[in-house]
């Protein structure tokens, strides 16, 4: 399967109604094919909409945001994971996914849903799946849309820290397989340490670039204890005045 696509962010300027400062301002990064991108930062920094943006679904701004040289509003959808799982509790679990795509065969929603650990469960309903299951039919689900392009906006928010670890190897295990280009936001540099080949820092008012840095060795090669050095370094970043 051919590697994700390239994306170069060009913000000038993001800025809400009425607000005396912008978002986000001057804010410039390429991210390569088939990378796994964190942002990394507090609430309120500019993460979530950043994201959007990147997904087309916000195009409220001054600059140009591409995906493979295509404007980001008309690319093809990106699989995007919320930060609940936003599943439709009157469908079962196979029509969750292709409730998003029609293109979606039974057959293929039923692969999909192998792949993240659930054969077997096709036909229960949300409220039948426990709070790490139904992150792992939204994580399929997105890979549905685009297994090339995906977004996690705090997917792992409310999870048990043995659920969040469960689903973060389905994650990785993925986007080994298909060579995404992913973008996952989060205020824990825990995740980033563990998930991601880079990790940009996000800090301020307008948000600036703390630090962009890649994360080595290869996140498929990491020890617990390189993981935890990177989490530290990255949380004294996260930690520094903005």
């Amino acid at each position: 399967m051919a590697d994700g696509p390239r994306l170069n962010i060009d913000v000038d300027e993001k800025r809400f109604a009425g607000s005396a400062a912008p978002l986000l301002e001057d804010f410039h990064v390429i991210i390569a094919p088939a990378q796994v991108v964190a942002l990394v930062g507090p609430s309120g920094v500019g993460k979530s909409s950043l994201l959007r943006m990147i997904a087309g679904i916000d195009s409220d701004y001054s600059g140009a945001i591409t995906i493979d040289g295509e404007a980001a509003a008309a690319a093809p959808p990106a699989g995007f994971v919320f930060q609940d799982s936003r599943l439709l509790p009157w469908l079962s679990a196979i029509d969750n996914i292709r409730a998003v795509r029609e293109e979606t065969t039974e057959a293929q929603a039923r692969d999909l849903l192998a792949r993240v650990g659930l054969a077997g469960s096709e036909n229960a309903y949300p409220a039948q799946l426990s709070g790490g299951m139904q992150r792992r039919v939204a994580l399929a689900r997105a890979f549905s849309v685009n297994p090339r392009l995906l977004l996690l906006d705090e997917p792992f928010v409310s999870l048990d820290a043995h659920l969040v670890a469960g689903v973060q190897r389905v994650f990785l295990d993925l986007v080994r397989e298909t060579h995404s280009t992913a973008i996952v936001v989060t205020h824990l540099p825990d995740d980033a340490a563990k998930m991601a080949d880079r990790a940009i820092v996000l800090g301020g008012r307008p948000a600036r670039i703390v630090a962009d840095i890649e994360l080595t060795p290869a996140r498929d090669t990491r020890s617990d204890e390189q993981m935890r050095a990177l989490a530290l370094a990255l949380s004294t970043y996260d930690e520094a005045p903005n």
